[in-house]
């Protein structure tokens, strides 16, 4: 076999060519086992011309491991490239600007970017959890590094060398409610507007998932790469994910049927596993997939192999397979009408006026009339407020006004008196509080039936409830456009109301401020 091969961002844009990466675990540790049989894997793909890179994990699950870039400059010495799980997760911006210089540095430009597990255990127990920058907010800050990000200097503005950071993102169309699905949706377009080049799908099994995300870029002329998420999907590892164990990846009560049986007359041999994996290739290259990410525990280098092999061997009857990815969720949403005859999707999006929920409350309508009358600059009330907040920032009045802004916030929106709101734009919710990872433009990969992936069952995703509030006001498709910068922390625990009038806070900005 030639061990020639296209690197990753060639291979995602060869026409001909599907790519593949394949994940690998490095586990905790520096020295342990688990990194070495990471190199060891790393070896043998690096051979094989058919494999576009291997992607490594960072802190999968919440928990400790070690980062992805020492064993990617290994990886990269064994002659493969690496796909960086890059994680906007315990750390703030400084630390992830100081990693990316890092990376830089040491030519690693492959980069995931994605929000990340909630921190679940650690040295001493559960770890603080530092969700600084979102998704969104790296990615802009990766496509500024490209151009040569501009910071200040002694003398003024600095531009430093520009970088060359191939940056993706992930969706997840495996989504319940329709709430759920739609901030998916709307997040992936602030995604690919701040930079994103190439998306990687979530982790599910149903063909008609895979079908509408596929035609949902199609529809909105996002024309980057798409790639399917393959798991070779042992039982062990299908019960965690059937109880939600390991957020954002779906399997059904009804995929547990077949996946019992198997074990039941194949015992612990990976056979049926890796024959579902090799079919999922096949028809992710029917649906017009640009490739795949194949993962799994324990997978051996044979195990790729086979799954490579026995999936292009498929493919020109990749349509027979769709029956056999056919595990949806309960009165799950979908995007598109379904085509009975194919039991994918037709071009049509549903009429959604017709679909999920839309709910409103009198208290919504008091936010949106006070905001309207007092924050609105087309208000003819404004001129007024903002003159007089302008005086009570000088005086006195000051430390009583925002300690009176501090009780009422609280008490109707649980403020966390960031001093840089942004709830104004999120159906009066506020997202550093209300939000487990404090999410600013846009819902986590890992909600469930509408739950918050930390606080199933107690509390909702505020994302879901923006989109019913919106869409019972006829503006849901506002979600999928602006940005909202990071939260200043200069501002903690001052007057949000004062900062907005006097230009301070994140509204007064310009894009180039940003």
């Amino acid at each position: 076999m030639s061990t020639e091969k296209l690197s990753f961002r060639d291979a995602l844009y060869e026409p001909e060519k599907f790519a593949v990466v394949w994940e690998l675990v490095p586990g905790r540790g520096a020295w342990e086992q688990s990194q070495d049989q990471v190199l060891k894997m790393a070896e043998l793909a690096a051979k094989d011309s058919r494999i576009n890179g291997i992607t490594i994990t960072d802190n999968p699950s919440g928990k400790p491991a070690i980062l992805p870039y020492p064993l990617a400059m290994e990886a990269k010495k064994l002659g493969i490239e690496t796909l960086i799980h890059f994680t906007c997760k315990d750390k703030n911006r400084n630390d992830i600007e100081s990693e990316l210089h890092a990376l830089a540095r040491s030519e690693l430009k492959n980069l995931l970017v994605m929000t990340g597990d909630y921190t679940t255990e650690g040295f001493s127990g559960r770890p603080k959890p530092v969700f600084d920058l979102d998704a969104v907010h790296t990615l802009r800050m990766i496509e500024k590094m490209n151009q040569g990000l501009e910071i200040h200097g002694h003398k003024g503005k600095i531009k430093l060398q520009a970088t060359e950071f191939f940056g993706g993102a992930v969706v997840s169309p495996f989504k319940l409610k329709e709430g759920e699905v739609m901030a998916q949706y709307y997040k992936l377009h602030k995604k690919i507007a701040n930079g994103a080049k190439f998306i990687i799908t979530q982790l599910g099994y149903d063909a008609r998932k895979f079908d509408e995300l596929r035609k949902y870029m199609d529809l909105n002329n996002f024309n980057i790469p798409l790639l399917g998420n393959i798991f070779v999907l042992s039982l062990p590892v299908a019960k965690l994910m059937n109880k939600n164990k390991i957020p954002g990846c779906v399997v059904t009560d009804e995929m547990m049927f077949p996946l019992h049986n198997e074990k039941q007359k194949y015992g612990n041999s990976k056979e049926p596993q890796l024959l579902r994996a090799a079919k999922l290739y096949a028809l992710l290259k029917g649906l017009k997939y640009d490739g795949v990410t194949i993962a799994g525990h324990g997978l051996e280098y044979s195990d790729i192999q086979y799954i490579l092999d026995k999936g292009e061997e498929l493919a020109p009857n990749w349509m027979e397979l769709i029956a056999e990815f056919n595990y949806p969720q309960r009165d799950g949403f979908y995007f598109f009408e379904k085509d009975e005859t194919t039991e994918l999707n037709t071009n049509n999006p549903v009429d959604r006026t017709k679909t999920g929920s839309a709910k409103s409350s009198i208290l919504d309508a008091m936010f949106h009339m006070v905001h309207k009358v007092g924050f609105n600059q087309k208000s003819s009330l404004f001129p007024v407020i903002r003159t007089t907040a302008r005086v009570i920032d000088k005086t006195f009045l000051k430390k009583p006004f925002t300690y009176f802004e501090y009780m009422t916030k609280t008490i109707t929106n649980e403020c966390c008196f960031c001093g840089d709101c942004a709830m104004h734009e999120l159906a009066f919710q506020c997202p550093m509080s209300q939000c487990a990872k404090q999410q600013r433009n846009g819902a986590c990969g890992g909600s469930r039936d509408g739950w918050c992936e930390v606080y199933p069952e107690k509390q909702k995703c505020i994302y879901v409830t923006m989109y019913e509030k919106f869409k019972a006001a006829g503006k849901e498709e506002s979600m999928k456009k602006g940005y909202i910068p990071p939260c200043n922390w200069d501002l903690y625990r001052t007057s949000s109301w004062l900062n907005y009038f006097n230009d301070r806070d994140y509204n007064s900005k310009t894009k180039e401020n940003e």
